[in-house]
């Protein structure tokens, strides 16, 4: 039985195993997507006004429902038409382009919270029957381990400020040596 050769340097993500044998072997690699080498931005959040896409799709769906529904006694295809045309309208109605990156937000939440700002995370949510954009902003303080934390949500079409909470971070980290 051959002895296994020794490794002599550690095996980084991404890297190719030597093939020894024979070129059949699987190499074991990371997927390109997966490979965070290959890093090359910040994550960009899409556009809420696609959603105009789908709603001109709804439209088109029920202007052909509508006009099977005349040449056919089937009330199936009038219904159809009506409840597509209701929610094309309202994928239109709720298309908000929205006018604040996540960039921009993480900016005017930092102005608001008061404490100089370590670690900070952002999520899109939506507000009311039509689905208005707003930033919703986790900070913590730069300090290690940080001692304040603080929430902020913001509209994203014009950036007001919809509300804002900040409290000493009650999270206790010094069972694990910090």
């Amino acid at each position: 039985m051959p002895e296994k050769p020794e490794v002599s340097e550690t095996i980084q993500a991404g890297d190719q195993l030597p093939v020894t044998e024979s070129s059949d072997e699987f190499v074991d690699s990371l997927p390109e997507d997966l490979d965070i080498s290959a890093f090359v931005g910040p994550t960009v959040f899409p556009d809420v006004g696609r959603r105009r896409i789908s709603g001109s799709i709804y439209l088109i769906l029920a202007a052909t429902c509508a006009a099977g529904a005349a040449q056919s006694p089937n009330r199936g295809l009038l219904a159809a038409a009506v409840l597509l045309g209701l929610l094309g309208v309202y994928h239109f109605i709720a298309g908000w382009h929205q006018k604040i990156s996540e960039t921009d937000a993480l900016v005017v939440a930092t102005r608001t919270v008061g404490f100089p700002v370590g670690h900070a995370s952002a999520a899109l949510a939506w507000r009311g029957l039509r689905s208005r954009p707003a930033w919703r902003i986790l900070l913590y303080s730069a300090d290690e381990p940080p001692s304040m934390r603080g929430l902020v949500e913001l509209d994203a079409m014009d950036g007001h400020i919809l509300g804002e909470y900040t409290e000493k971070n009650p999270e206790d980290w010094s069972k694990f040596g910090l």
